[in-house]
């Protein structure tokens, strides 16, 4: 007995066709539905030109990848992250939770709350649905999981912060 095969007889191939491939939507690489989120926490008139001037960025900074689809900017102009109350970001949870958006981008994790539970849960639920949030200043992936700790560190010190200007604005009106 040979251990040699024949190649002389090989089974029959069909060749499709270029043409003949099915070409669909569902098939395409879908794009990531990305917002950003943009706040400044007082209406003086140097936080204006900071507050547009995140607005710029962001919506060119994510009109410029192909893989993304620009949603919008939600932004609250005035108001401090320590607010539950910002319309504009209650907006974009709820456009996340219906579905909306895929993506967050924001400058910071002080930019998106400045409240340590909130923060740590809001990013949570999101990442629940598979909804990510970047902080480009800490360059953290809210939807990597070993970023967690370091998303809960920044979001103390954030909140640490906020306490001690408004103790600071206390004393200072106190004397």
């Amino acid at each position: 007995m040979s251990s040699e095969k024949d190649y002389s007889v090989l089974p029959e191939v069909t060749i499709i066709q270029e043409s003949a491939k099915i070409e669909s939507e569902e098939h395409k690489p879908k794009k990531l539905r990305v917002c950003a989120y943009a706040r400044v926490s007082t209406e003086k008139e140097e936080q204006e030109y900071s507050f547009e001037n995140q607005r710029d960025y962001y919506m060119d900074y994510i009109s410029k990848r192909s893989d993304w689809e620009f949603v919008g900017i939600y932004s609250d102009f005035g108001l401090s992250g320590k607010n539950k109350k910002r319309p504009q970001f209650i907006r974009m949870i709820d456009d996340c939770h219906a579905g909306k958006i895929d993506r967050i981008i924001t400058k910071s994790i002080s930019r998106f709350a400045r409240n340590t539970i909130d923060c740590i849960q809001t990013v949570r639920d999101l990442r629940e649905k598979g909804i990510g949030v970047y902080f480009e200043e800490q360059a953290l992936d809210s939807l990597k999981t070993e970023n967690e700790m370091a998303i809960g560190l920044y979001s103390v010190l954030a909140q640490a912060e906020s306490e001690n200007i408004s103790a600071n604005v206390r004393w200072g009106i106190q004397q």
